[in-house]
């Protein structure tokens, strides 16, 4: 039997990270269109086919080469002997110079807006990803200012880009209830423009700042690590800021609902799914005025200038002197945070496949 739609799911790690949150949540709302999965580990209610293993970011350079070269040579195979009619994938890499129809999610140009030499994610921007966008029936982006980027930086029609905005599982991320500690919260990698420095320089500058923690979550870099370090132990920081590396899933909720407020004062986002987790919980958010962030929290949270070390500080040393905030800012948060769903993501892209089945 035809199954006109395959998605491509080679890409997804042992430990979900934003691209493989985004596939994972969407997958169910797609299952109706009866899709074949190209997806190294069965999954109940589909039809898959066997990618093979070792194909992700936990293999870091190898596992994106290897996937590539899958992608290539071996998915089109693939795609012919499920009878597709069109390819989804949830990242933006499908077979060039192929008969595979396309449709796929662009998340951010990050590595072409912030110069790093010979990095291969930018060399991956910058080359394979515009033939791919080309060659694509439609693209879908994770914000209208990740779908600007794609007619900023590839020329790409608007009229070719759909922007669907992400979500957050109700089930997981919600509010607890649960007593409020000490502790602001950064969620994310720690690449330099997470704006990790400006950040810990702020919180350095606090009144009474012993009486406060700063928990860093999310997976380590040990390009970016030590000079982090570094500029900690320079500002008699060591006991207060704390990494905490990789947070599982289940344990995300708990952390989110306990923190002042989640600070994530990035230089860009291409959506900023940390944002709406936190929003999700009723957790107050401090976060940038610029890229995809307004789109995310709305009223519902303190935007600052991310490059003014002083207003980052500022919003932190609110939450320390105004007892009122916290509890304005997490009704406003959840009543934002309700507006957003998987299931209306997965609708609207739906309605996108649908066109070009």
């Amino acid at each position: 039997m035809a199954n006109p739609l395959s998605i491509n799911l080679a890409f997804l790690p042992t430990k979900p990270t934003g691209l493989a949150t985004y596939a994972i949540n969407l997958l169910p709302h797609l299952q109706h269109l009866n899709p074949t999965l190209f997806i190294d580990n069965a999954r109940e209610g589909f039809t898959c086919y066997p990618a093979p293993a070792g194909l992700t970011n936990e293999q870091g350079r190898k596992g994106h080469f290897l996937r590539l070269a899958w992608t290539q040579f071996q998915l089109p195979n693939l795609y012919r002997q499920a009878r597709s009619r069109l390819l989804f994938s949830p990242i933006p890499e499908a077979p060039l110079f192929s008969s595979c129809r396309s449709v796929v999610t662009v998340h951010d140009l990050i590595p072409l807006r912030f110069f790093r030499k010979l990095s291969p994610l930018r060399l991956y921007q910058r080359y394979y990803v515009p033939q791919v966008l080309e060659q694509a029936e439609h693209i879908i982006c994770n914000s209208k200012a990740t779908a600007q980027d794609v007619v900023d930086f590839f020329n790409i029609s608007a009229q070719k880009i759909t922007p669907i905005l992400l979500a957050h599982n109700a089930e997981n991320f919600r509010f607890l209830d649960l007593p409020t500690r000490n502790y602001f919260l950064y969620l994310g990698r720690n690449d330099p423009y997470k704006n990790l420095q400006r950040l810990i320089a702020a919180f350095a500058t606090l009144p009474h700042r012993s009486d406060y923690e700063l928990w860093l979550a999310g997976p380590m870099d040990d390009r970016y690590v030590a000079e982090l370090t570094t500029q900690i132990d320079e500002l008699n920081l060591t006991a207060q800021v704390k990494f905490l590396s990789y947070v599982s899933y289940a344990e995300l909720p708990v952390i989110l609902n306990q923190a002042i407020a989640l600070v994530m004062p990035s230089l860009w986002e291409g959506f900023g799914l940390p944002v709406l987790e936190a929003m999700a919980c009723g957790t107050p958010v401090i976060t940038s005025n610029l890229s995809s962030l307004p789109e995310v929290t709305g009223d519902a949270a303190i935007l600052v200038d991310p490059y003014d070390t002083g207003a980052i500080a500022d919003a932190m040393h609110q939450f320390t002197t105004d007892p009122n905030l916290h509890l304005q800012l997490r009704t406003a948060s959840l009543a934002r945070a309700s507006q957003f769903s998987w299931a209306k993501t997965g609708q609207a892209t739906v309605e996108i496949l649908q066109q070009y089945l």
